[in-house]
């Protein structure tokens, strides 16, 4: 059953259920790593997007948005959004990034000045490219990251 059925607008899961849906270390290994990097926690939200429709969780620092994870069986999407701010810094890191971030990046094309990266996180290389993105967008209030 796809998230979606599972958790229907009606039946909001919690912190939990998502992880133990996802059932993949990485989620917990971002989910810490935001929250002890930014002091911040998680917000459950629902979302009507025809991209992504369904719960999702939603990591904000003083109102800019860090990322938002759709969560999916084994596996999860961030979506980090480069801005016209962070794109020059954003592309002098690509090189540094996994393969599969630098053809995503390439692919995306901007919509409303930014591009939005809908990033699927299967492995630890990964996991450190949407880090370092978030990093891009927010720095962290700690160095121990």
């Amino acid at each position: 059953m796809n998230w979606f059925e599972c958790y229907p607008k009606t039946k909001q899961p919690t912190i939990g259920e998502i992880e133990e849906f996802i059932d993949s270390p990485l989620w917990k290994e971002l989910c810490d790593w935001v929250e002890h990097a930014y002091g911040i926690g998680p917000k459950v939200e629902h979302s009507t997007c025809s991209a992504a429709p369904g719960w999702n969780v939603k990591y904000k620092k003083s109102g800019r948005a860090l990322c938002t994870l759709y969560p999916d069986e084994g596996a999860f999407t961030a979506l980090v959004t480069i801005g016209a701010k962070e794109a020059t810094r954003a592309e002098l890191l690509l090189p540094a990034c996994s393969e599969y971030l630098r053809t995503l990046y390439a692919k995306t094309g901007v919509f409303n000045g930014a591009r939005w990266l809908m990033i699927r996180v299967t492995d630890s290389e990964i996991l450190e490219d949407v880090k370092n993105l978030i990093c891009l967008r927010v720095s962290p209030n700690t160095k121990k990251i």
